[in-house]
């Protein structure tokens, strides 16, 4: 029997767990604490396990990408938190149009590079 697919939740590391912690609440994701050194984020039923460990190698190596309805909008909500200026290691990237559509990126306070992406519709 076919099992349905619910959901996928990357693990993610972090190279300081505590701030990392405080960047994902302040990026709107709610946390859920399940153990000391390993917590569920969540927003709008999408989802990552943050755990209290740091390999450089994988963590320089971790892409993600999250679709969302609009990345310009997204791009305004992002900018408006002051995450580069709250967080040190903390980038954003502006918009850019691709043939498939639009992205925006953000690289967390560890390095890990996040796409907020908006697919465009084949109508």
């Amino acid at each position: 029997m076919i099992q349905n697919i619910k959901s996928i939740r990357p693990f993610v590391g972090s190279e300081n767990f505590k701030i990392s912690r405080e960047f994902y609440s302040d990026l709107g994701f709610e946390e859920t604490v399940l153990e000391s050194n390993l917590s569920l984020f969540q927003r709008n039923g999408t989802g990552f396990y943050l755990q209290d460990a740091y390999v450089k190698d994988w963590v320089d190596n971790t892409m993600l990408f999250i679709e969302v309805d609009d990345a310009d909008a997204f791009w305004n909500y992002l900018t408006g938190l002051g995450l580069p200026e709250k967080y040190e290691k903390v980038r954003l990237t502006p918009v850019k149009t691709m043939p498939w559509g639009k992205e925006c990126f953000v690289h967390d306070p560890s390095g890990i590079l996040w796409h907020f992406g908006e697919f465009f519709s084949n109508k």
